[in-house]
């Protein structure tokens, strides 16, 4: 049934949520023990490309469409900006909480926008409601942005002061300033690449239609470049490379596990699964609940202390994201009324679950069998 349908992807949308709840308390816990970002993000593709590619090979290769060598560079940097994305958002992470990662991440689907805006792929209507919707959501936005970077407020009183992960005290980063506005606005940068990444895989896509063997090939070339930059870092920063690089069994592991396997494989699947049935917007208007999920998972888990100036800006950012998405949704062409139209298979394929399709199809069918009687009818009728 379409209401069983509608059910599930409420439930996998809440699944997804949990699941990036997860990535930012693990990998914040991660960081805060000492493991190496830049590492870290070798790790995770490479864990991401050992899922992705077999499966890849295997279900893809008699589909695979010719590749330019043209198009293997265009893939090639917009993997390089995948992994920018990562690296940034990880380094700022570092710098600041799961809880500003999570709030932030309700940015996106606004700078998206403006990206699809500035490419002509988006319009604003500044005369209508919905435009001014639209540019309200920005301004709300960078407001949401100037408040977690500037304005730290009292803290919030932590839901367990026993922290489950043994590392440094997360609430440190707080009272630097310096450092906190640093790793505010690296997470707004690794937000904006990340953003201009979603719009050119659009694009990419068209050229490459092939969604698995295009995701599986950015995860490899990624894991190459994500090896040269962590060298490159590890040895020029004076680390002890066999402590940088070595696994142990502790959070780290977890971590690199986790939003290798988890994230990229499980999470990415469910995302598009939930799309194609209920469209990006429905997906992103659960963002919030992922801010409070970590809020509170950060809390409990990390012991971390969530001030006030993080709530308020992540508020701001979760109004923005709200207008922007009621300004694209009052633009979406309104489907006709039920009186206007007559109800026919076309009209019942628009379910969920394909229920309606069945029952429009058996429709049709009835409507089959009434005809040649009809036309019996009529002949009989002509006749006399």
């Amino acid at each position: 049934m379409a209401t069983d349908a509608g059910k599930k992807a409420y439930v996998v949308a809440m699944v997804i949520q949990v699941i990036y709840t997860g990535m930012y308390v693990v990998s914040k816990a991660a960081f805060d023990g000492g493991m190496n970002t830049f590492v870290f993000i070798f790790y995770r593709q490479a864990a991401a490309t050992l899922l992705l590619l077999p499966l890849a090979i295997l279900l893809e290769r008699r589909n695979a469409p010719p590749m330019s060598l043209w198009l293997f560079t265009k893939i090639f940097m917009y993997a390089l900006l995948g992994t920018v994305s990562m690296n940034l958002h990880n380094i700022s992470l570092k710098y600041t909480s799961a809880t500003v990662a999570s709030a932030t991440s309700n940015s996106i689907p606004v700078i998206t926008f403006l990206f699809a805006v500035l490419l002509h792929l988006e319009a604003i209507k500044l005369r209508a409601a919905s435009g001014t919707a639209k540019l309200a959501g920005v301004a709300l936005c960078v407001a949401g942005i100037l408040v977690i970077a500037l304005y730290a407020g009292p803290p919030l009183s932590p839901l367990n002061h026993h922290r489950a992960f043994h590392a440094h005290a997360a609430a440190t980063a707080a009272g630097k300033q310096g450092e906190w506005m640093k790793g505010t606005f690296l997470m707004l940068l690794a937000n904006v690449t990340w953003s201009l990444w979603i719009v050119l895989q659009a694009r990419l896509l068209k050229e490459y239609p092939n969604k698995l063997l295009a995701t599986a090939l950015q995860c490899l070339l990624s894991t190459v470049q994500s090896l040269a930059l962590a060298a490159a870092v590890t040895a020029g920063g004076g680390e002890d490379m066999s402590a940088a690089w070595t696994l142990r069994l502790d959070v780290g592991l977890v971590a690199v596990a986790y939003s290798g396997f988890v994230v990229t494989g499980v999470s990415f699947y469910l995302q598009a699964w939930c799309i194609e049935r209920r469209g990006p917007v429905f997906l992103a208007m659960s963002n919030p609940v992922g801010l409070v999920l970590t809020v509170f998972c950060s809390s409990f888990f990390l012991g971390e202390v969530v001030h006030l100036g993080s709530v308020l800006g992540g508020a701001l950012l979760v109004a923005g994201l709200y207008s922007v998405l009621w300004g694209k949704s009052k633009e979406q062409p309104a489907p006709p009324p039920l009186s206007a139209a007559p109800v026919s298979a076309t009209t019942m394929k628009q379910g969920c679950d394909g229920s309606n399709a069945r029952t429009g199809a058996m429709n049709k069918e009835d409507d089959d069998e009434v005809k040649p009687e009809e036309e019996r009818r009529t002949k009989l009728d002509s006749q006399v």
